[in-house]
């Protein structure tokens, strides 16, 4: 992802990218989060309709943070004359302005009625599964709107669709709905995973 030998993260091993330095330099930050063999997991969180062959499989990596920080370096990145390659390979954001626009919009409707006026856990498997469908949409929802205004990938990347689009779009919307702008139903958080 980083292809400039006169930076400080040329010492890396070839196939470095951005988000993986920063998952692990960050990892050991995140407080009561899943661990696997002593390893933090950071925003990656266990769902019971993943059918795991190994503890690792029944795991959502979500990493909000961390690609937020990712996405924003990108741009400054570019500026200092690093090339960054492959960025299409970073997924949706899955925060509660993206994903509560699904919800908002009526494009994700839970199963079960009164899970929009209950409160949740970040862990809960309600909170998981819709983090995960949002970036499951995200991913689908930018070709789409790449196709729409006649531009590849290269030229409006999913961090265009995210800015400009879905994560301003939700707000919007959440505003409209909710005089708190908050989204569409309450989820405990110490603030580091929204």
């Amino acid at each position: 992802m980083i292809e400039n030998a006169a930076t400080p993260l040329a010492g890396y091993e070839q196939g470095y990218t951005i988000l993986g330095v920063l998952l692990e330099a960050l990892g050991p930050i995140w407080q009561a989060r899943p661990s696997l063999g002593g390893v933090p997991l950071g925003d990656c969180w266990p769902h019971p309709a993943l059918h795991a062959g190994s503890p690792e499989e029944g795991y959502v990596p979500l990493h909000k943070l961390s690609q937020w920080l990712t996405y924003s370096l990108l741009e400054p990145l570019a500026n200092a004359g690093v090339s960054v390659s492959n960025v299409h390979e970073l997924t949706g954001l899955a925060e509660y302005r993206n994903g509560g626009l699904f919800v908002d919009m009526g494009v994700l409707n839970p199963r079960d009625v009164t899970a929009l006026s209950k409160t949740h856990a970040v862990m809960d498997p309600f909170v998981v599964g819709w983090r995960a469908l949002t970036v499951a949409l995200l991913d689908r929802l930018a070709p789409l709107v790449g196709t729409r205004l006649g531009l590849n990938p290269d030229l409006f990347p999913l961090a265009c669709v995210l800015e400009g689009g879905t994560w301003a779009a939700g707000r919007l919307i959440a505003r409209k709905l909710r005089a708190d702008g908050g989204p569409p139903f309450h989820v405990l958080s110490d603030g580091t995973v929204f």
